[in-house]
């Protein structure tokens, strides 16, 4: 797993680490049971604070995407399908928005953005 982390966004850190290593779990790069690296040792790695990582990590087990076991390490939770099907979702959503945003700013019309998608989907 490769973290990058960048002081050029305005994101804080630990975001920038919850969404790489969601989108990690996501993508299946990481797979239900895998290990991940101790908190002090991505901190280590990554040259931040150790509170910074254990945020990102405690954010992580709060929505589901890991477990933590006392004394053993942070894994990768077992998938539940409802809940990766919500997270497909908002990513979705997300990037609808930046279509609409990017229709405003080129003057599209619903119809030119439908034509754009369908000529996509028949490109696939």
């Amino acid at each position: 797993m490769r973290i990058v982390i960048s002081n050029a966004v305005n994101q804080p850190i630990y975001e920038q680490i919850y969404k790489q290593i969601k989108n990690s779990i996501l993508s299946e790069e990481l797979k239900a049971g895998d290990l991940l690296p101790s908190i002090r040792s991505l901190a280590k790695d990554l040259r931040i604070s150790v509170i910074t990582t254990k945020r990102a990590y405690d954010e992580l087990e709060k929505d589901g995407y890991i477990d933590v076991v006392a004394a053993k390490g942070c894994y990768v939770a077992e998938k539940n399908l409802a809940f990766i099907r919500e997270a497909h979702l908002k990513q979705m959503e997300d990037h609808l928005r930046s279509v609409r945003e990017l229709a405003v700013a080129c003057d599209l019309t619903e119809t030119e953005i439908w034509e754009m998608y369908r000529l996509l989907d028949k490109d696939e």
